[in-house]
């Protein structure tokens, strides 16, 4: 058993975590690279992303690089993969490639259900640049949504959350909204002195309008002190709550012990606030529930959804959480630095 390997990936819209696991829980390898959302690259741009990142991947693991598959399951979990037909045609690119013996696509929403829970059922949402929930039942029924923005119905996320930051500020420097520190803080963050010469900028193409999610964790550090900022960021609780309460009442759960769980780049800036304001909204429609953030980062719950194909222990399962998760945040340091 141990000998046999589990690729596991976490691809967001923004970057993408791959990581190469031993059946045993032993991780070989984790590397980080850029987006690889199909909705945004295209399925040949999305495999390809993968492919790179699996070659930097073996050789961190000293893996052997022949002809035949590297691992022997893959658990592909990405951001734009929403509907059956995305998975279906995620699927078909990969089958052919030297990836794993078997492969399994899904949405980036059950890296964070397994990631959160050993007890396979649950609400998970992925707040990160966008947002998106999943529900399943003990019995295994699920519930989704597609997550496609604004022609679904969706608010939330880094994108939304950091627009609505960038209008707050613009409202308050001319006067057609409530005084903010988002005025000084948001131009601020992109070097500039005010929301207009901001504007300006994006307008004329000098930062690119997919940079406004870099907002969002500003909007969260002054969410605290300022009300605009408190109100947009009680506005995305609301948004959770809606979905959470969506999914338990579609899956019969609101009377259930159901663990509700949070992931995602936004979750973690907040530092726990969304997690409890969810919380009081939650209680009120499921007393029984409870909302938590994930104790594993995604990449790792894409990993044990591997070692779950494969049978492993929970002894291997605990190593993986340890080992893999040491690894993740070492990343995400270095990242920082």
């Amino acid at each position: 058993m141990t000998t046999r390997v589990v690729l596991a990936v976490d691809g967001g819209n923004f970057k993408t975590d791959l990581a190469l696991v031993r059946a045993d829980g032993s991780a070989l390898a984790l590397v980080r690279g850029p987006q690889s959302s199909p909705h945004h690259l295209g399925v040949d741009g999305c495999v390809r992303v993968l492919e790179e990142l699996l070659a930097t991947a073996v050789g961190v693991a000293d893996l052997p690089n022949g002809r035949g598959p590297v691992a022997d399951v893959a658990q592909l979990l990405l951001a734009g993969v929403d509907f059956p037909s995305e998975e279906e045609e995620v699927q078909a690119a990969v089958n052919d490639r030297r990836l794993a013996k078997r492969v399994s696509v899904g949405n980036d929403t059950y890296a964070v259900l397994r990631a959160g829970t050993e007890r396979g059922w649950g609400v998970a949402i992925v707040c990160g640049s966008g947002i998106n929930c999943l529900g399943v039942a003990p019995d295994g029924r699920q519930t989704r949504f597609p997550a496609l923005g604004e022609i679904t119905g969706d608010w939330g996320g880094g994108h939304d959350v950091g627009l609505a930051g960038v209008s707050a500020a613009a409202r308050s420097e001319d006067g057609r909204g409530p005084r903010t520190s988002l005025e000084q803080a948001v131009p601020a963050h992109f070097g500039l002195d005010t929301p207009t010469e901001l504007a300006e900028a994006i307008h004329r193409g000098r930062i690119a309008m997919s940079r406004v999610t870099e907002v969002a964790p500003v909007v969260v550090a002054e969410s605290g002190s300022d009300a605009v900022a408190g109100a947009i960021m009680d506005r995305l609780a609301d948004e959770i709550a809606a979905l959470v309460r969506v999914a338990l009442v579609r899956l019969s759960l609101t009377n259930e012990p159901a663990q509700v769980l949070l992931g995602g780049g936004l979750i973690d800036a907040a530092d726990g606030a969304l997690v409890d304001a969810v919380a009081r909204r939650t209680v009120e429609i499921a007393p029984a529930a409870t909302v938590t953030s994930t104790s594993s980062p995604p990449i790792v719950g894409a990993a044990l959804l591997g070692l779950d194909e494969l049978g492993s222990d929970e002894a291997a399962r605990e190593r993986l959480r340890s080992e893999l998760g040491a690894r993740f945040a070492r990343i995400g340091r270095e990242a920082g630095s």
